[in-house]
């Protein structure tokens, strides 16, 4: 048996973020993913699983080593790979690279959220958070929204600046409310567990597409944002218990279930008017892992 094994700069120059958007078009009209979760750990350090089974797709198990003390050493502190298991047999079909189904999965989540809930004239977009997935994001919406005017907004200015100087034609903002209010998307990855965006500053007609918070104890923005918006989230199974953007406010009562309008599998996932103000909570989760391995393999294996 040859099992195919693709490295992370190899396998992205095949790749292309709108044919990953269609492949998760295409994996959400299948029998929805049975997906589970497994930790283990050794003091600090956090050996994360991660499988998905979704038929007519295959299989998958996302294996995430975090060994926090490994910079210290100049190690990675995160490390992992794919495991894609064939639908038909179970056999192994490829080994893929962590990172590069985390980085595609990810801002690929955004964007295809983004291309069905944000304005279609949308061409101010706003990147909250300075780090490796706000870069990401910034080559993913580039794709689905081309001629857009991107600006940048970091708790510290220099790594926005650093940012900047690597994404041509993207502009540094000093004042996060002001950023906010003149964009027509706002899509943020940070670490905080205070939020950061405020829902006085939003406007009618722009998308909030919400990344950075993934534990229970994370928000970027307050109740009132999500109150003046329309809410999707990626799955939720996923996400209403799982995540505070969401479980917070549903536990304090700022807001109903009934608030939470649909996931890609249940529900209308459109805007409906220019107007209203939508959110997206990107969650990620192992079926999303799964649909973009075999998008990377089928990419990798075409002539």
């Amino acid at each position: 048996m040859t099992v195919t094994i693709i490295p992370f700069a190899e396998g992205e120059a095949k790749l292309d973020w709108l044919a990953l958007c269609a492949a998760f078009e295409r994996g959400h009209t299948l029998p929805k993913a049975e997906i589970a979760d497994t930790f283990l750990y050794r003091g600090d350090d956090t050996l994360l699983n991660r499988s998905a089974w979704i038929d007519g797709v295959g299989l998958a198990v996302k294996c995430a080593t975090v060994f926090p003390g490994n910079p210290a050493h100049g190690a990675p502190m995160i490390n992992g790979a794919v495991s894609l298991f064939d639908d038909a047999r179970g056999t192994l079909a490829a080994i893929i690279d962590f990172h590069l189904v985390t980085k595609w999965k990810t801002a690929g989540d955004s964007l295809f959220a983004a291309r069905r809930l944000a304005r279609k004239d949308s061409r101010k977009i706003l990147i909250v958070g300075a780090g490796t997935v706000g870069r990401n994001l910034w080559q993913a919406y580039r794709a689905g929204f081309p001629d857009t005017q991107f600006t940048v907004w970091n708790r510290t200015r220099t790594n926005a600046e650093a940012m900047a100087a690597d994404c041509p034609g993207m502009i540094v903002a000093g004042d996060l409310e002001a950023a906010v209010s003149a964009a027509d998307i706002i899509t943020s990855a940070t670490m905080s567990t205070e939020p950061l965006i405020r829902g006085d500053w939003l406007r009618p007609g722009q998308h909030v597409d919400l990344i950075g918070a993934y534990r229970p104890d994370m928000r970027e923005v307050d109740d009132t944002a999500l109150t003046r918006a329309r809410v999707f989230v990626d799955s939720f199974d996923t996400t209403l218990g799982h995540i505070g953007e969401i479980k917070i406010p549903l536990e304090t009562g700022a807001i109903a279930r009934s608030h939470i309008l649909a996931d890609y599998y249940q529900g209308d996932f459109t805007r409906q008017s220019d107007d209203e103000i939508t959110l997206f909570k990107n969650g990620g989760g192992a079926h999303l892992d799964l649909m973009t391995s075999r998008y990377i393999l089928d990419a990798w294996q075409a002539v």
